[in-house]
């Protein structure tokens, strides 16, 4: 057995039948799931076009909704990571928060509104989020502590942390350059630096997961990570540089929340992560680990704004979008289950994060 037939299983077992039908079939559900997410977003912003023809596809609206995805974006390439290997990741939100208290501590210390002084924020909260994301990896991979446990203390102790440095209080010190440049500047005509920003990161994913060991790697824990020990995948720090990569980014996504808000929103996150990992789900990531695409989550994330900005401009409270949202993810993660379950011969799965070691077999015998 070899890492790609492992990770080409998609989450079966360890018997030849397993690794060839069901690989198969789980592949062609992933291709599937990517054309339906296309085409559930086609659907949505064709509605909202028909319904409010003179407003809703002007160029104006749709740079504001790639601006309110932009971040999301960057956050959801790490959570799709995370969700491949089995694994969650809930303390993304508290993390940003954290990096960019500490980024506009340091850039008010270090004075001027330029680039250096943006730079060095950036170096800072990139720094930031890897150590907590660190942190997550080693006690997830070393300390066995499931990540649902992991991550929702860090999620406490960040988001603690951030408001122990503030007092409580919002911080307002971000540079201009880093506010009219990135967080409301354009690279080209309308188009928002935040979104090339979110569309550099998102190629970096795609690359990162589908073309190099890396991205095996991950398939191949996420799908049977005791087969992967076997053949010398070191899972334990695989793991550790997922959590690292979600902290990273988590990390930088928080220096672009501060251009875009001007602020460090202490109390406007607390339902970031589970925005980002309903988009991932969405999106075709399962989360039963070994199946996910960055281009998916990118489509998933654009759902929930779609929605929001849509049921405004129809005069429907945007509150609906979250009711929406809801009942797709769970149906979504219903007809996964089922699908999976018949490429597998009629298994039944359970959540890996929900396991005590949060990675290894996924599958009980029905």
């Amino acid at each position: 057995m070899t890492l790609t037939d492992i990770a080409s299983a998609g989450g079966g077992g360890g018997s030849a039948a397993v690794e060839d039908a069901p690989a198969g079939r789980l592949q062609r559900i992933a291709r599937v799931q990517a054309l339906q997410i296309v085409l559930l977003l086609a659907i949505t912003v064709a509605v909202f076009a028909i319904l409010r023809p003179n407003t809703f596809l002007t160029p104006f609206n749709i740079r504001g909704m790639v601006q309110n995805t932009s971040i999301y974006i960057v956050l959801g390439v790490g959570m799709t990571f995370v969700i491949i290997t089995g694994g969650i990741d809930l303390s993304i939100g508290s993390v940003l928060v954290f990096s960019g208290v500490v980024a506009d501590k340091v850039m008010a210390s270090y004075g001027g509104q330029g680039w250096d002084t943006v730079l060095v924020g950036t170096v800072v909260a990139c720094a930031s989020g890897l150590a907590w994301g660190l942190l997550n990896g080693v006690l997830v991979a070393k300390a066995k502590v499931p990540p649902l446990i992991v991550t929702l203390g860090s999620l406490s102790a960040a988001l603690g942390f951030a408001q122990i440095l503030t007092k409580g209080l919002d911080l307002r010190d971000a540079p201009r350059t880093l506010v009219d440049k990135v967080g409301f500047g354009n690279i080209v005509g309308q188009v928002p630096t935040l979104a090339v920003i979110a569309g550099v990161v998102a190629i970096g994913g795609i690359i990162l997961l589908h073309r190099t060991r890396f991205g095996l790697h991950t398939y191949a824990i996420g799908s049977n990570a005791e087969a992967g020990r076997r053949v010398g995948l070191k899972v334990d720090r695989h793991l550790i540089k997922i959590y690292a990569l979600a902290g990273l980014l988590a990390g930088f996504a928080g220096i672009l929340n501060l251009g875009f808000f001007q602020s460090t929103t202490i109390g406007g996150q607390s339902n970031t992560a589970l925005n980002v990992i309903a988009g991932v789900a969405i999106g075709g990531t399962s989360l039963f680990g070994g199946v996910g695409s960055v281009f998916g989550t990118v489509i998933g994330l654009f759902i929930p704004i779609v929605l929001q900005n849509g049921f405004i401009q129809i005069n429907v409270q945007p509150f609906w979008q979250q009711v929406v949202v809801g009942a797709v993810l769970v149906t979504v993660v219903y007809v996964d289950q089922l699908r999976r379950a018949a490429a597998v011969g009629g298994r039944k799965h359970r959540l890996p994060f929900l396991s005590q070691r949060g990675r290894g077999t996924r599958e009980e015998t029905a």
